[in-house]
């Protein structure tokens, strides 16, 4: 099969027009195209390159009618799209290995692999586009909810960081496989105990997670479990959690500011198997009998000066 056939199978139509002409046919410059184009991570294409679609003269009337419409003005639609692209992009990636493993399960030979990538496409995509557009909306419902609690009552966040020690050492003493099959472990089982307390998975980092509450007590229950969870696991190397909590600034599904810094100092100061927290967590849990809370050291925060944090565990 030809490559131009694989792409059609996974587009499910065929691509039949030059940038210029779905430019022409939104309306609008084909330089503004591309920028809308580039937002959503697609690289240009060549004046003549038939690449197109009749869905990419619709996604791009669609972003237009946005900013038309008053709904957005341009740099938010822009900020969406990339986004929108970010989320795609890397789920379309987990979703292409998911598939080449089982090619490699099921022993395709390489030169029966294009056929059966579209064949199978026909089959799973559909399931695909449903499944995304519902947990889209669920996670859209659940955020939009947040966004209106948080603006309620200005609520700040517990962050959290847990962090793999040792994990670049480890990364070069076992196979490819091994390390794909650790990480894959250790993103899953992070994912479930902090939704399962009622937090949200900000990123993963392959041997780090960030996460946040809006809740203490949540925060702290999740850095506990996520130590005593994977300290089961075979071959996983110890883990360390840092907790802080105060203002946090949230954009595009990513949180800064300095509460996040501290959070993440304090996950370097920790020693494995331990939860560190700073003073502010530390004061909600003052009262929380689930929990102790043991003064250390002060330590020298590297960029926020000194802090007298608590090591965290559970009351006996």
């Amino acid at each position: 099969m030809e490559p131009d056939g694989l792409a059609e199978a996974f587009l499910r139509e065929h691509r039949r027009y030059t940038s210029h002409q779905v430019a022409e046919m939104a309306g609008v410059p084909v330089y503004r195209a591309r920028r809308f184009w580039r937002a959503l991570g697609f690289a240009n294409v060549a004046d003549d390159a038939v690449e197109f679609t009749d869905s990419d003269v619709d996604a791009l009337r669609t972003l237009l009618g946005m900013v038309s419409d008053g709904v957005y003005d341009e740099e938010h639609v822009l900020l969406m799209a990339r986004s929108l692209g970010r989320a795609t992009a890397r789920l379309a990636e987990s979703q292409a290995q998911l598939g080449a493993e089982a090619l490699d399960l099921a022993g395709v030979p390489l030169a029966e692999r294009p056929r059966v990538w579209a064949r199978r496409a026909r089959r799973v995509v559909p399931d695909l586009e449903r499944l995304l557009v519902y947990a889209w909306r669920r996670q859209l419902a659940v955020s939009a909810g947040r966004m209106v609690d948080q603006e309620k009552s200005a609520v700040q966040l517990a962050v959290g960081f847990a962090d793999l020690v040792g994990f670049t050492r480890l990364s070069r003493q076992i196979s490819e496989t091994e390390l794909a099959g650790l990480v894959d472990s250790f993103e899953g089982r992070s994912a479930d105990v902090v939704t399962g307390c009622g937090g949200r998975v900000v990123k993963t980092l392959g041997d780090s997670v960030l996460f946040v509450s809006g809740k203490a007590h949540d925060a702290a229950e999740i850095g506990l479990r996520l130590i005593e969870l994977h300290a089961k696991v075979r071959g996983m190397p110890e883990l360390r959690v840092g907790l802080a909590m105060g203002p946090v600034i949230g954009r595009m599904g990513d949180v800064f500011g300095t509460t996040v810094n501290l959070a993440s100092r304090l996950t370097a100061l920790a020693l494995p198997g331990s939860v560190l927290a700073d003073p502010a967590l530390a004061d909600e849990l003052a009262d929380d009998r689930a929990f102790a809370l043991r003064a250390v050291d002060r330590l020298t925060v590297r960029g926020l000066g000194e802090l007298a944090p608590f090591r965290l565990t559970r009351n006996p």
